[in-house]
């Protein structure tokens, strides 16, 4: 049989390494990095990659279907895909500015859209 003593000090071992794992995975790397990503539409029309990351900053100017949107930014007009999780809660509409990161869906044959992983609201800009 298993002694008190040594339950006792597998159970508090099997305690900090969870509570290691769980620090351990909500860091994030704040360094510089190499990654790129397209920041205008006229960028990513000119030359669609499938999964291509991109970081845009525009504001979505109609719905067109349950998670389908139209997004414009100074240089066009695209369609995304944004799941309903995605918004969190917020009511966003024509006149918001945001910034949507995700990736390049390019399908044979179809039109090339946008999968809207993340949503943020622009910093506001003052007008001098």
């Amino acid at each position: 049989m298993i002694s008190k003593k040594l339950l006792t000090g597998l159970l508090a071992a099997a305690c900090s390494v969870g509570m290691l794992a769980a620090t351990t995975a909500s860091a994030q790397y704040v360094g510089p990095t190499r990654v790129t990503a397209k920041t205008s539409i006229r960028s990513v029309l000119k030359n669609p990659v499938d999964d291509e990351l991109v970081i845009l900053k525009g504001r979505l100017t109609k719905q067109l279907s349950h998670d389908k949107y139209e997004f414009t930014d100074k240089t066009g007009t695209i369609t995304v895909e944004i799941d309903q999780d995605v918004f969190a809660g917020r009511q966003i509409g024509p006149d918001t500015v945001i910034e949507i990161a995700g990736k390049v869906d390019k399908d044979t044959g179809k039109p090339v859209e946008i999968d809207v992983k993340r949503i943020g609201i622009a910093a506001a800009t003052s007008k001098k």
